[in-house]
């Protein structure tokens, strides 16, 4: 069993909390980065999300065409 495995385990249940800290974690990065990064914090939180959070299954979804 690898490490991202024994870590998904761990936080399943729990996503909005992970939620909650990948993007705390994100705006920190941004506060000290004065925002020169926030693309990449961005995506670096959104793939997080996927991987350990919600996955955006808590967002609404998208207006139908």
């Amino acid at each position: 069993m690898s490490v991202l495995d024994k870590l998904k385990n761990m936080l399943k249940g729990h996503e909005s909390q992970v939620d909650k800290g990948v993007d705390k974690a994100g705006d920190a990065v941004d506060a000290k980065t004065q925002g020169k990064y926030s693309r990449q914090v961005d995506t670096g939180q959104d793939r997080l999300k996927d991987q350990f959070g919600t996955g955006g299954r808590d967002k609404p979804p998208p207006p139908a065409a």
